[in-house]
Order: C-alpha cells, then sequence, then structure tokens
C-alpha cells in the first residue's frame, strides 16, 4: 500500500493506521548550512520583471557592506541569474569540507549564483519548477556562507514558485519590495504585499526605481515614467521606508562592466539604515 504522508524519518511499508496518516506538512524550512551563521535574511522582491531588481539588490549589499557588515546575495533569480554580470564576476565556487564556497567580490561580498556553476555563462538553464526550487534550497544548506551579517537574496518577479521556495524554506526576517512609477505598480506592488502578509513576512521597505532622470544640464528631475508614487504606496501599505533611484548613465554603465562596486551614489544610504533599524 503506497504512503500518504510526507515525514521522511517514516519507516513504515504502510500507513494504515498510522496516527500522521493524511496529515500535511507543514513546516517546509530548510536548515542553514551547519557552517555557516547567517543573521539576517531579506529577500527583494518584485510583482513584475524589468523593473532593476537585481540592481538594487547589488546596491543594497554594497551599502551594508560598505557600513561594516559582512555581506551576501544569494541569487535565486535561477533562470535569469544577472548577479554575477553586475559585479564582473566569472570564477566557479570552489568546494571545501564545510560544503561549496560563494564567490567573493572585489569587496568581500559573498555571492552564490546559478551562472557560476554552468559549464558556460550563456547556457540557458531549462528546468522544471520543482527543480528550481530545490537549487534554491541547496544554495541555503550546501553553501558555506560562514559568518554573514545581511543576506539580500535576489528573487525572480511574481508569486510562482521560487518566491514562495525562499519564504517558507528561508528564515527571511523581512522584504523590500522593487516598483517603478508606471500606473499598474500600486496593484502589482499590492500583490507582493499580500503575499509577504500571506507568508508572515514584514515589508521593511519600497525602492522606486527609475523614478526620475536628473537632466545632465539644468538639473530638474524629469519623470521619464510618470509622476512617483512611492510615498503614496508605502502610506498606503504602512511602509515607513522608501526610497527613490534615478534613471543613471553611470549606474548602467558600470553595471555593464561588472564594476558595481564602483558607483558612488548615496540612494540607498538612509534606506539601509532603516533596513538595519528594522530588523533589529
Amino acid at each position: 500500500m503506497p504512503r500518504e504522508c510526507n515525514d521522511t524519518n517514516c519507516t513504515k511499508e504502510s500507513c494504515e493506521g498510522c496516527a500522521s496518516r493524511g496529515k500535511e506538512q507543514t513546516d517546509f524550512s530548510e536548515p542553514m548550512n551547519q557552517y555557516s551563521n547567517i543573521k539576517n535574511v531579506i529577500g527583494v522582491v518584485s510583482g513584475k520583471g524589468g523593473v532593476g531588481k537585481s540592481l538594487v539588490t547589488s546596491l543594497l549589499a554594497v551599502e551594508m557592506a560598505k557600513k561594516g557588515y559582512k555581506t551576501a546575495i544569494l541569487d535565486a533569480d535561477i533562470t535569469g541569474p544577472s548577479i554575477p554580470k553586475i559585479f564582473g564576476i566569472h570564477a566557479r565556487p570552489e568546494s571545501a569540507e564545510e560544503g561549496l564556497k560563494p564567490v567573493v567580490s572585489s569587496k568581500n561580498i559573498k555571492i552564490m549564483s546559478t551562472n557560476l556553476i554552468l559549464e558556460r555563462e550563456t547556457d540557458p538553464v531549462v528546468w522544471r519548477g520543482p527543480v528550481i526550487a530545490n537549487m534554491v534550497k541547496q544554495f541555503w544548506s550546501e553553501v558555506y556562507w560562514g559568518e554573514i551579517d545581511y543576506m539580500f537574496v535576489d528573487m525572480p518577479p511574481g508569486t510562482g514558485d521560487v518566491p514562495l521556495t525562499v519564504y517558507q524554506s528561508l528564515p527571511v526576517n523581512s522584504i523590500v519590495i522593487v516598483a517603478s512609477p508606471q500606473e499598474l505598480v500600486q496593484m502589482i506592488v499590492e500583490k507582493a504585499v499580500r503575499m509577504a502578509e500571506l507568508m508572515k513576512v514584514k515589508v521593511a521597505g519600497i525602492v522606486e526605481n527609475m523614478s526620475y532622470l536628473k537632466c545632465p544640464d539644468c538639473g530638474k528631475e524629469i519623470a521619464v515614467f510618470g509622476e512617483s508614487r512611492v510615498e503614496e504606496l508605502a502610506k498606503k501599505y504602512q511602509i515607513n521606508h522608501f526610497a527613490k533611484l534615478p534613471i543613471d548613465l553611470e549606474a548602467a554603465r558600470l553595471c555593464d562592466e561588472g564594476k558595481i562596486e564602483e558607483l558612488d551614489r548615496t540612494w540607498l544610504k538612509e534606506f539601509t539604515a532603516g533596513l538595519i533599524d528594522f530588523d533589529n
């Protein structure tokens, strides 16, 4: 007779007469790598693609590293990994007795991403949902992260398998929502907020990317994608911390060159200070 439970420690051949018969698994948490100590896990999410979520993830990690914190990025956007490109990382992770070692950036940010384990960086990741979800779990439990103060998890857009896996498997302290100023954003932000509520995870802040373009001649801020609504949305959803990121040619150039750590901007300085207060 086939088993009907999810208890991996069960040795019975049949579920007949078992008190746990028919009960669904409720705890999906994945154990941390036993040689690692990760104090804070912050998810970076977006309701749709193309809003600069990976850029914001990178900038948050860089800003935290500048403040002296031991920082890491777990790139959970398995089929669209861009974190290694932004940091100019091409080395493959090394194996150790403690587990697979993340690659370390020039400013000591530890990074693990699918692109770092593919034979060729341009190879597509043609995997089904369960395989992708398991890869996220392995990045958490089988990677030797060591001592980390803040880990940022770059999630794929939407509310599918991988975001659900991150929420259920990792001890996420809070999330940062990344959005853009378009009219549709309110609905998209609300979906991200509602999913966080369902998962019982707090929203630490909203970052509005591509908020404006500063004229190089007169300094006027031009709302290319419509007027900013981040303050309105933050107030509506009772989110205390928000930030506006402009369209910045220097940031785009450094991302393309893999030198994001060289960007000299203070856009997220106060925002990250708010994250520290929020998670403490």
